[in-house]
C-alpha cells in the first residue's frame, strides 16, 4: 500500500483536534457512590498533585503518568479514580459499587471509605470542595434520602427531561462533605456519565466561582477609601494655590498607584470568577431539571442565593474601572492646570529675558558712545602728535586746528565702523 502525501502539518494539529476528546464522561451503571474532592493549587500543588497520582500508580504497578497528562481513569479493582488536573484546582473523584441491602433503614456509605486514609489526607493543596454523591435507582425509599439530606434544606428538580432527579441541601455535613442524591432509571450508561459530570460541575463551579467573593469584600474597603481620597482630591484642586499643587500632585500619584495595584491584585480572580459563573449557568442547563411539586429547583437556589454575591464580584469590578477613569481625569486636569501655569511662568520669564536684553541694548549702544568718544580722543591725540611734527616740515595749520579739524572726521569714521560690524555680527547670526 502506498505511502499517503500529506502536506506539512500544524505542530499543534494533533492537540487541537483532541481537545474535544478531553475530558470526556465515563459510562456509570447504578447503584453508585460517587466521592469528588477539589483541591485548590498552585503551580507547585498541581505538580505535587501529579506525583501523588503517580505514586499510586507506581503502589498498584501500573504506568506513569506522562509530563503532560492532564487527566486519568485509574481502576484499581472495586474502586476506580478520576483525576483532573485544572487551570486552578485539582479535581480527584473516587467510586465504587452501592450496596441497596446495606442502605435501607442505614445511611449510604461514601466513596472515601474505599480509599486509603493516610493516601487521602495527604492530598496535595486546600480543600475547596467535597461531595458525596449517591447514584440510586428510581423507586429508592423516600426514607434514604431523609437520612442523607436535611429535610428542611432539600432542595430538588427532575433532570434528563424527566429521566432522574437530583436531591440535595447544599450544607456540609458532620463528615466535611456535601451531599447529593441522583435517582436515576431509563439512562444509557453514557447519559448517566454526563448527567453525573455535569451535576459534580455545578458544585465545582459553585464554590470556584464564589473565590471572588472574599477579594470584592476586601476590594470595596480599598474602593470606599480610595472614592473618599480622590473626593477630597477634587475639592483641594479647586481651590488650591499654586504652591499647593505638588503636594497635591504626590497624592494623587500615590493614590493612582494604589488604585492600579489593587486592580492588578484582583482583576484576575474577578475575571475567573465571572467564567465559573457562565459554566455554572451553562452546566444547569445542560441538566435539563423540571420542577417538582413543591419543591425548589437547583436553578431557583442558585439565581436566589448566589445573585448577590455575583452582583458583588461584577459591582466591584465596575467600581474598579469608573474610579481608574474618575482618576485618570482628574491627574490630567491637574497636569493641564500645572502646564497652564508653567507656560504663564515661561512667559513672563521670556518677557523678562526681553526686558534685559533691550536694558543691555540699550547699555551697550551707550557704551558704544562712549567707545566712539574713547577712540576719537586716542586717534585724535595721535592726530595732534602728527601736526606737531608735521609743522616742523611745513605742514600749514597748528596743531590745534589740525586736531579740531580731525574731530568730527575721526568720530564720524569710528561710529561708521563699529555699525558696519554690528551688521556684519547680526546678519551672521540670522
Amino acid at each position: 500500500m502506498p505511502t499517503p502525501v500529506r502536506p506539512a502539518q500544524h505542530p499543534y494539529r494533533v492537540m487541537l483536534h483532541n481537545e474535544i476528546h478531553a475530558r470526556p464522561p465515563e459510562a456509570m451503571i447504578a447503584p453508585l457512590a460517587i466521592a469528588h474532592v477539589v483541591m485548590l493549587a498552585d503551580a507547585a500543588g498541581r505538580e505535587a498533585s501529579r506525583s501523588h497520582v503517580a505514586a499510586l500508580l507506581r503502589d498498584h504497578h501500573m504506568a506513569q503518568p506522562g509530563a503532560d497528562t492532564t487527566h486519568l481513569r485509574i481502576d484499581l479493582g472495586a474502586l476506580r479514580m478520576r483525576w483532573e488536573l485544572h487551570t486552578e484546582f485539582v479535581s480527584w473523584t473516587f467510586m465504587v459499587p452501592a450496596a441497596l441491602d446495606a442502605i435501607d433503614g442505614h445511611e449510604p456509605a461514601s466513596a472515601v471509605n474505599a480509599v486509603a486514609r493516610d493516601w487521602l489526607a495527604a492530598l496535595p493543596g486546600q480543600c475547596l470542595c467535597s461531595l458525596n454523591l449517591w447514584v440510586l435507582p428510581m423507586d429508592t425509599p423516600d426514607s434514604v434520602i431523609r437520612q442523607v439530606l436535611h429535610e428542611d434544606q432539600l432542595v430538588a428538580s427532575t433532570v434528563a427531561d424527566g429521566y432522574g432527579a437530583v436531591y440535595t441541601d447544599f450544607a456540609i455535613h458532620a463528615d466535611g462533605f456535601s451531599r447529593m442524591v441522583l435517582l436515576a432509571t431509563g439512562l444509557t450508561p453514557r447519559r448517566l456519565g454526563r448527567l453525573v459530570q455535569r451535576l459534580l460541575e455545578i458544585e465545582t463551579y459553585r464554590m470556584a466561582a464564589l473565590l471572588g467573593l472574599p477579594a470584592a469584600r476586601e476590594a470595596a474597603n480599598v474602593l470606599a477609601y480610595a472614592e473618599r481620597e480622590l473626593a477630597e482630591l477634587a475639592d483641594a484642586i479647586r481651590t488650591a494655590k499654586r504652591d499647593d499643587e505638588p503636594a497635591l500632585l504626590d497624592r494623587l500619584t500615590r493614590l493612582a498607584g494604589q488604585v492600579e495595584s489593587q486592580y492588578a491584585a484582583t482583576h484576575s480572580r474577578f475575571s475567573a470568577s465571572s467564567a465559573y459563573f457562565e459554566l455554572l449557568d451553562r452546566r444547569i442547563r445542560d441538566i435539563a431539571e423540571s420542577r417538582l411539586a413543591g419543591m425548589q429547583t437547583i436553578r431557583e437556589f442558585m439565581d436566589r442565593r448566589l445573585t448577590p454575591a455575583r452582583s458583588t464580584c461584577e459591582w466591584a469590578v465596575r467600581r474598579q474601572d469608573a474610579l481608574s477613569r474618575r482618576v485618570s481625569r482628574i491627574s490630567n486636569l491637574l497636569r493641564t492646570r500645572v502646564e497652564i501655569e508653567q507656560q504663564q511662568s515661561s512667559q513672563a520669564l521670556l518677557t523678562t529675558m526681553n526686558q534685559r536684553q533691550d536694558l543691555q541694548l540699550r547699555m551697550q549702544s551707550t557704551v558704544e558712545g562712549l567707545s566712539v568718544a574713547a577712540i576719537t580722543y586716542y586717534i585724535v591725540g595721535l592726530v595732534s602728535y602728527l601736526a606737531k611734527g608735521a609743522q616742523k616740515l611745513g605742514w600749514p595749520l597748528s596743531p590745534e586746528t589740525t586736531a579740531a579739524l580731525a574731530i568730527p572726521v575721526v568720530a564720524g569714521g569710528t561710529w561708521c565702523l563699529l555699525r558696519r560690524l554690528h551688521r556684519r555680527v547680526f546678519h551672521a547670526q540670522g
